[in-house]
């Protein structure tokens, strides 16, 4: 593989890890203003040098900050590709943001109309998507900013009810469509408050002219809540209700259960391992088993604590990895920086000493070891990278034993994830659960792979997803 080809695996493969990690907010080592102008450039360099590629990564597991960036700056930018790729940006978009949560989809949609981006493919994209909503008038409820902002923008025809509601300031003395009528009476009676979505409740209970106790408008809106709003109730300690564990990601499960204290942690141990373990086999499908002798470096330094805005992060994907692992593994064990014990207690502590584990690692010398850190070697710095050059030179020059290094943190200074050694493979991982599909990538992130052969995989997963 000559230099040019060497330089675009580096470059796509970089761009894949920032838009799986980097959400433009704070991390523990680097602010959200830096992250935000690294991901931009990042954005602008790769559709610029590499759109049919950069177009391709709506059919990967970035996370929805960056797929809804990469729709806003291909529909921005459609006139300067030829109607072929028109067409397939088109597709691409439109089967992206049928995956992504409405309230994401929405802001776009407004970002798009306050930037004047009208051409006939954006109004066709917004004009299915909002056809394909369940229930329009429960959008115009809950995202009525957003859909207003649509309709207007695209010119969308929408049922009577609902575009009374969206653009006419008198109200009509009834509404025919239940939720309309429910958001109708919820600003004059009290039990109206309790039919409608938590979030729009909400706001509507804190109005000065309601005098609603917390406990009671839980009580009463409980039946309402989603299973992602109950869990998010319950790690803000918003209230007490009650949660269904067995629903839950796997990684949402583990953030979770790090946002309950110790000692509750200890006390509901069988309940939340269980469900962990659960969530794990769901997340390791057919793959279970597959990954032979296993053994993972897992980071639980004080770092691992996360940001104000994203707490525990990291220490959740660890965690989540390692239920995951043991799933996937014929023979899995596990090697925290400082934890011992049952691995549903963990605490972020300490400094990072990955040199030292990594040896412990490779002395068991298995087929596969994962190290899920967010890089930041300290305890002695660089030793991690040194361990390892010294193993793959001299003790395993052959790669009897694999090396991948899944980060889940964004360093915006690189504009990548922090690497352990050139030699090994670093990708960036927000969900544990997408961690066996991105390994796949960790090929493309060494030189080992072609450019020929790194298109050739885009490809096949763009066919899928389009599937």
């Amino acid at each position: 593989m000559d230099l040019s080809e060497l330089v675009a695996c580096e470059d796509v493969v970089m761009f894949v890890n920032a838009a799986v990690t980097a959400t433009g907010q704070r991390e523990f080592h680097e602010g959200a203003d830096g992250q935000r102008l690294s991901l931009a450039f990042l954005h602008d360099y790769v559709r610029t040098n590499y759109r049919e590629l950069y177009a391709a990564t709506l059919a990967l597991d970035i996370n929805e900050h960056n797929a809804a960036a990469v729709a806003l700056n291909l529909l921005r930018t459609s006139g300067e590709v030829p109607l072929a790729q028109r067409r397939l940006e088109g597709r691409l978009i439109a089967a992206r943001l049928a995956t992504m949560a409405p309230q994401r989809v929405y802001r776009l949609l407004r970002t798009l109309r306050a930037e004047g981006v009208n051409n006939r493919r954006t109004r066709a994209i917004v004009r299915d998507w909002v056809a394909a909503r369940p229930d329009v008038a429960f959008d115009a409820v809950k995202y009525r900013r957003g859909l207003a902002a649509a309709a207007a923008h695209a010119h969308l025809r929408l049922p009577d009810e609902v575009g009374t509601v969206l653009f006419v300031w008198k109200r009509p003395k009834r509404y025919e469509t239940p939720i309309l009528e429910s958001w109708r009476r919820a600003h004059y009676e009290k039990d109206a408050l309790f039919e409608l979505p938590y979030t729009v409740a909400e706001g509507l209970a804190s109005t000065r002219r309601r005098d609603i106790g917390r406990a009671e408008f839980l009580r009463s809106i409980a039946p309402r809540l989603t299973e992602l709003e109950r869990l998010r109730l319950q790690r803000a300690g918003g209230g007490k209700v009650d949660v269904a564990l067995d629903r839950q990601p796997l990684t949402r499960l583990a953030l979770f259960a790090l946002s309950l204290p110790r000692p509750e942690r200890a006390r509901r141990r069988e309940e939340l391992t269980a469900a962990l373990r659960a969530a794990a086999r769901r997340a390791a499908g057919r793959r279970a088993g597959t990954w032979g002798d296993v053994v993972a470096v897992l980071d639980d330094s004080y770092s691992s604590s996360g940001s104000a805005v994203k707490r525990r992060r990291p220490l959740a994907v660890a965690l989540a990895t390692h239920y995951l692992l043991a799933e996937l593994g014929a023979r899995y064990r596990p090697l925290w920086l400082n934890h011992a014990g049952d691995p549903l207690l963990v605490h972020p502590a300490g400094a990072t000493p990955l040199g030292e584990r990594l040896l412990d690692a490779l002395e068991l010398r298995p087929e596969r070891v994962v190290v899920v850190s967010d890089g930041w070697d300290n305890a002695p710095p660089g030793q991690a990278a040194e361990v390892l050059r010294v193993w793959r030179q001299r003790l395993d020059p052959d790669g009897r034993t694999s090396v991948v290094h899944l980060n889940p943190v964004y360093d915006g200074d690189a504009f990548d994830v922090r690497r352990l050694s050139p030699i090994v493979a670093s990708v960036g991982v927000r969900d544990a659960e997408d961690a066996a599909a991105l390994v796949e990538l960790a090929r493309f992130a060494t030189g080992t792979a072609t450019f020929a052969e790194l298109r050739a995989h885009l490809s096949e997963r763009v066919e899928g997803f389009l599937r």
